[in-house]
């Protein structure tokens, strides 16, 4: 008897978890998290419009959601200043990331991106048989510059770029990605991962042009609005790139419930504005802990802070070790040179407090197993 016949691309791939799940690491260890700052949810909740909504949204979650979006995809043209046509909505940036690298990238196809940054992207291009190209890091910044010379040398179809960036919480103002877009090369597209950018401070993002087809535009409802649960994502782009998502996207894949919480959350910019001011408050405490323990808080522009261990990765990999062993989810970047860092997302008082606890424990542990007194 014989089992399902894979293709040669899928028999491939490795089988691939790029995130384990706090809920995992809960379930190896037998014990729940004591602050769960890893993940980059935004722990001050969405607003409590939005949770009305989807309240009232559940009865009616016998009927399939509209596959069209049509009242938030028109709500989101009003907020942005487009045309409807210019924006599709999916199951968050890393949904729409699959159907557009499905739209543009075939076997052997090549793509850009930065060594260490976001990795959904990467995942996406090699499951459907693209050629992924890496350019390092200009110090704690993606390079724009770079990525976009490689895919000038290599006639890559897309770049992508998250501004702000994940994992670095670093960030280029407008000017620096108008430039960019102006220098995309004819026929590449530039991905524009602005997950965080509610969070920003001003002049962070360039204007929108919905007409320029060098960029497609990727926002989420998961960060500044609360909503990582509902998988509420949008792209903004040229109305001829827009429409061909119809022709791979998965028509009944958004929730009817989380339409209704995107569509009251976004009418709800009060509490947005509450969001940012909790996240920019929980930023600096987070920078004064890691102060006070003698590490070093990067400049962030998200709702995490990347902190700066000062050693190498095998050592933030010990500091993250003995943190998760008292019961601190916090994460850290994978690629050298930034894996000398862990990356604590935004919480509550009471979440920084036990942070700051489990963190002076964790130094004092590490540093002991490496030998080192500092």
């Amino acid at each position: 008897m014989t089992g399902p016949r894979y293709t040669p691309l899928v028999d491939s791939l490795p089988a691939t978890v790029p995130f384990v799940g706090p809920e995992t690491l809960e379930r190896d260890r037998g014990k729940a998290f004591a602050a769960r700052l890893g993940a980059n949810e935004n722990v001050f909740g969405p607003s409590p419009k939005a949770i009305e909504a989807m309240a009232r949204a559940a009865r009616d979650v016998w009927m399939y959601g509209d596959p069209e979006a049509h009242d938030l995809r028109h709500a989101l043209a009003v907020h942005h200043g487009v045309s409807p046509e210019n924006i599709v909505v999916g199951e968050g940036i890393d949904g729409l990331l699959g159907y557009l690298v499905r739209m543009l990238t075939g076997p052997g196809e090549a793509a850009v991106t930065s060594d260490g940054a976001y990795p959904t992207f990467n995942f996406h291009v090699a499951g459907f048989g693209g050629v992924l190209h890496k350019v390092p890091y200009k110090g704690d910044h993606g390079d724009p510059s770079a990525l976009v010379a490689k895919a000038a040398e290599t006639g890559a179809k897309l770049i992508y770029l998250a501004n702000p960036d994940n994992p670095m919480g670093s960030w280029h103002g407008a000017d620096t990605i108008a430039r960019m877009i102006a220098a995309v090369p004819e026929g590449t597209l530039l991905v524009l991962d602005e997950a965080y950018l509610e969070l920003a401070p001003e002049g962070t993002a360039p204007a929108i042009d919905p007409s320029d087809p060098r960029v497609i535009r990727m926002r989420t409802f998961s960060k500044g609005y609360g909503l990582a649960g509902a998988r509420v994502g949008y792209a903004i782009g040229d109305a001829g790139l827009i429409t061909a998502f119809n022709k791979v996207r998965n028509h009944f894949g958004m929730c009817r419930i989380s339409q209704a919480g995107a569509l009251a959350a976004l009418a709800d910019q009060d509490h947005l504005r509450m969001v940012r001011s909790a996240v920019a408050a929980s930023r600096d405490t987070i920078a004064r802990i890691a102060r006070d323990n003698g590490l070093t808080p990067l400049p962030s522009a998200t709702n995490f802070v990347t902190v700066d261990c000062g050693q190498d990765g095998d050592f933030a990999r010990q500091v993250l070790s003995e943190l998760i062993a008292r019961h601190i989810f916090v994460r850290m970047p994978f690629v050298a040179p930034h894996d000398r860092c862990i990356r604590a997302s935004c919480g509550r008082r009471q979440d920084l407090d036990l942070f700051a606890a489990a963190l002076r424990a964790a130094l004092v542990a590490a540093r002991g197993m490496k030998g080192d007194g500092a």
